[in-house]
């Protein structure tokens, strides 16, 4: 899985330097992703990892983070087509800094 993993990248590389559509670039890789079973394997590689692994993978895959990343993008939408596109980047920072900080605590309440 890794060379699929390098045959993204690569995409992805020459998509940017090419200039070709972000939105294009992120549906190729989401539908390469999706067929080749990449993202799976990325779990698995981040679930091998002793203790910390099997932790962040569970809160990943919770529900609670699938919601709060899903409302966070319906508003940024919204925002972004009212015209408050930079309060949607502060404020996407915020969320992603949000989520962030419930997967290491989750990880750091199992551990203790």
């Amino acid at each position: 899985m890794l060379p699929i993993w390098g045959i993204i990248g690569v995409f992805v590389w020459l998509g940017v330097h090419f200039k070709i559509d972000a939105k294009l670039i992120a549906s190729g890789v989401f539908l390469f992703g999706l067929l080749s079973n990449a993202f799976a394997w990325l779990v698995r590689i981040i679930a091998i990892i002793p203790v910390v692994g099997p932790l962040v993978v569970k809160v990943l895959s919770t529900g609670f983070i699938w919601l709060l990343n899903a409302i966070g993008y319906l508003v940024s939408l919204v925002a972004i087509q009212r015209g408050y596109s930079k309060d949607v980047l502060t404020y996407r920072g915020l969320t992603v800094a949000l989520l962030i900080g419930i997967i290491i605590g989750y990880v750091l309440g199992k551990l203790i």
